[in-house]
């Protein structure tokens, strides 16, 4: 995995969002001592963190058991973020159209570390597909989006280690077997995962770009195998790669 050199100087707000990145939807709250296990840091360190976090109301303390979760600033934040992101801005017309074209959940995502963060999302018109995603993060290994952004960028499998979770039937769990997709997802434009993700959860992706070609993350179109025959991710790779190539500005400003 990519190794990046923290600048001297901050060690103290390294370790602060260090310490906002533990809490997750699997761990929405966390105690002192948890978070002092987790970050390697002795109690004294964690609670001094932990306080200044707490008056700046970027994290919210449980009156009941005194664990921490995250807290309103951050909520703020985050939606200030989404709000002002000119990528999700241009994208969600595409969004829209993709949705509505193919009845299925179209995504853009961005890549932080070695997973994929939904962005934005448009529902299709299934009454079964996936929705409500939306600030999720998803391995790297076992998304379309990954598989796109690893195929095209180039930090490439840098971003990965050499062996993965399985989260389904038929999650690649090894580099080597990642690695022979690639050439395959670059002659064609497109990625796609079956049941990698999830079991009956099927994607297709290709990558957005901005306007020296940089990779900026992926657009997907995903929804249950059952509907997303070979045939039709084929098309629907097409699609994507099509809506991929109207988001990349034409002009730029030099």
């Amino acid at each position: 995995m990519i190794d990046k050199a923290p600048p001297q100087g901050a060690q103290a707000a390294l370790r602060a969002l260090r310490l906002l990145k533990l809490f997750t939807p699997e761990k929405p709250e966390l105690k002192l001592a948890e978070i002092s296990t987790l970050t390697g840091l002795n109690k004294t360190t964690t609670h001094r963190l932990l306080q200044a976090l707490h008056s700046e109301s970027m994290l919210d303390r449980n009156p009941a058991g005194g664990a921490y979760r995250l807290g309103p600033a951050l909520m703020a934040l985050g939606v200030q973020a989404l709000s002002s992101n000119d990528l999700r801005l241009r994208a969600r017309p595409l969004l829209n159209q993709m949705a509505k074209e193919t009845g299925e959940t179209a995504t853009l995502e961005v890549p932080i570390d070695d997973t994929m963060l939904i962005l934005d999302e448009v529902s299709g018109s299934h009454f079964v597909g996936a929705a409500g995603n939306v600030g999720t993060r998803w391995p790297i290994h076992a998304t379309s989006t990954g598989k796109a952004l690893i195929a095209f960028d180039e930090q490439g499998l840098d971003r990965l280690g050499e062996s993965f979770t399985a989260l389904a039937s038929k999650t690649i769990t090894e580099r080597s077997k990642l690695e022979q997709q690639l050439g395959e997802i670059r002659r064609r434009g497109f990625a796609e995962t079956v049941d990698e993700l999830e079991d009956g959860f099927s994607g297709v992706a290709a990558v957005v770009r901005g306007g020296m070609g940089q990779v900026l993350g992926a657009m997907s179109i995903c929804g249950p195998t059952q509907r997303l025959s070979a045939e039709r991710r084929a098309s629907l790779g097409i699609i994507l790669c099509s809506a991929a190539e109207r988001l990349q500005p034409r002009h730029w400003e030099h």
